[in-house]
């Protein structure tokens, strides 16, 4: 049987479970649905092919022959070549934010304004930095700007992240690399650092959302005599050259993201000791890490987790504890959430403490012997978060009702006025007092661990918009309760997420009903078809 036989027939047998099951509705057009889930298990598995068939400069050694994970992944940074310098930097991960384009000949240091990627190695936008230190001969300088209060990303959050910086900043200490920890907007001190340090080119990386991209409009207004650029260092393919617009799903992505594989997916090169230092270098003091923790203006009440250890160290580290024991049951198993199997990868991802790139470079090398799981993550690490970062960059309304497509918008407001069966304040939602079990026990683990299963994320927000009275509050406290909780709240994939399950986007339209209209449904029943429902309530079964 040819591949596109096997592919084709394993979408019917699939199409014909989802018809048996009364919770999850076929459209009315289900002969076009199953012709378009064929085409996209078809890009699904030649992406994962290609991925998996690129040639990535590691034939020197393998991922799995050193242990641990970390030091393998040195040996080959180091194998690449001797340094950036080396190393053929593809420049479309780049773009210029400011018109000025010349370097001032007095200029004393290069700096990497560090934000959404919080790590020193597997970052484009530092091994940039670094590359532009090397050819001008000058020192190399990383600042990062903490502001006291972000959204509501209470203690948990903070000292996730501090900890990552923390790690960062004895990094450089070794790498002859100055870290620069600034209280305060970007705006309001960025422009007075530059001037004492006489800095000649500001570096920075990339993020979608609006707060990030409102802070680099800022200071660009601010610091006008110097080049700004920024670089894609979170997506395999740079955010701007994947798509040029709004995509409207992952099926009108892949094939873009398939075209330039070749051209982005490779290994990266090493970040090595700093050969160029200043006088002043050494009479920098270091980070009282303690009174930054003092100066912050969060929520204390909420207190860090357990199950994840900050930083790079702890993000490769989790990343080889889901290659050693979890990946070989991740296709079968990640939507039971009565299983450990997930990559628990997502809050490193979230702060940029690991590379999803580098991730996807080592569990491509697992796909002779774990196909579907290794093409299930692919999916996920690659295709769909890139389409989250698509979704937020293009479409300013991302978290709003406003950012629904048209039908998904007519459909919600046809039913705004239906009778909801019960209706809960955001306080009785948060705190995990409705009359549905497995919602509370969700949102419990949510509160408790930082974290809440992928599969039962989808059904803890579409049970919010049953709940509520109107679309615009369910959107409201479903991101409120995601942001505050989840250490990896406030990022394009929870905004995604929760816009899936409550405004349709990325989806499709289906049965219509009360309240969802025609947004996708999930009920009670049909979680217990899919996992032990009674075993996930006891494990969670109080705050």
């Amino acid at each position: 049987m040819s591949k596109r036989k096997e592919t084709m027939s394993k979408v019917t047998k699939k199409r014909e479970k989802k018809t048996n099951e009364s919770d999850n509705n076929t459209s009315e057009k289900e002969d076009d649905i199953e012709e378009e889930e064929e085409e996209e298990e078809e890009q699904k598995n030649n992406l994962a092919q290609k991925i998996s068939n690129t040639k990535t400069n590691t034939n020197l050694i393998d991922y799995f022959t050193i242990k641990p994970l970390q030091l393998a992944i040195d040996h080959i940074r180091k194998n690449i070549c001797l340094n950036i310098l080396d190393f053929n930097f593809n420049k479309n991960r780049i773009r210029p934010i400011n018109n000025i384009n010349i370097i001032p000949q007095d200029s004393q240091i290069i700096l990497y304004w560090m934000s959404r990627d919080q790590r020193i190695q597997d970052n484009w936008a530092m091994l940039y930095a670094q590359r532009l230190a090397l050819k001008q001969q000058l020192p190399l300088h990383i600042v990062f700007c903490l502001v006291p209060t972000f959204l509501v990303a209470p203690i948990r959050a903070y000292r996730f992240m501090l900890k990552g910086l923390h790690e960062i900043e004895k990094e450089c200490q070794q790498l002859n690399i100055i870290f620069h920890l600034l209280i305060g907007q970007a705006e309001n001190i960025l422009p007075k650092f530059i001037e004492n340090y006489k800095v000649g080119t500001i570096i920075t990386d990339f993020s979608p959302l609006r707060i990030s991209r409102q802070w680099l409009e800022n200071v660009a207004k601010k610091i006008t005599t110097i080049p700004i650029v920024q670089v894609d260092a979170h997506n395999v393919v740079p955010c701007w050259h994947a798509s040029t617009k709004l995509e409207y799903g992952a099926r009108t992505i892949r094939n873009k993201l398939h075209k330039h594989m070749n051209e982005f997916f490779t290994e990266y090169p090493p970040i090595i000791k700093h050969p160029y230092t200043s006088s002043n270098d050494y009479q920098i003091k270091p980070i009282d890490w303690q009174a930054v923790d003092d100066s912050l203006q969060v929520d204390r009440t909420i207190k860090e987790v357990s199950w994840a250890i900050p930083g790079y160290t702890g993000g490769i580290n989790q990343l080889e504890t889901f290659i050693n024991e979890r990946v070989m049951n991740f296709a079968l198993r990640r939507n039971d959430p009565n299983k450990d199997v997930l990559s628990n990868l997502s809050p490193w991802f979230h702060y940029g403490q690991i590379s999803p790139q580098r991730a996807l470079l080592i569990i491509a090398k697992l796909r002779p012997k774990f196909k579907d799981a290794c093409d299930s993550f692919i999916e996920e690490a690659f295709v769909r978060r890139e389409l989250s970062d698509n979704y937020c960059f293009y479409q300013e309304n991302y978290d709003t009702i406003n950012g629904a497509w048209e039908w998904a918008k007519k459909t919600l407001n046809d039913h705004r006025n239906d009778k909801r069966t019960h209706i809960y304040s955001r306080d009785d939602l948060e705190y995990a007092r409705t009359y549905d079990k497995l919602w509370n026990a969700s949102q419990i683990q949510m509160i408790k661990e930082g974290k809440m299963h992928g599969f039962l994320r989808m059904y803890w927000a579409k049970k919010i918009l049953e709940w509520t009275k109107t679309p615009e509050e369910a959107l409201d406290i479903a991101i409120y309760l995601n942001d505050k909780y989840n250490l990896d709240g406030r990022d394009p994939n929870g905004y995604v997420g929760i816009m899936w399950s409550i405004c349709g986007i990325h989806d499709q339209g289906w049965k219509e009903r009360p309240v969802f209209g025609k947004i996708r449904y999930m009920n009670y029943e049909g979680c217990k078809r899919k996992f032990d429902v009674k075993q996930y309530e006891n494990k969670y079964a109080s705050l």
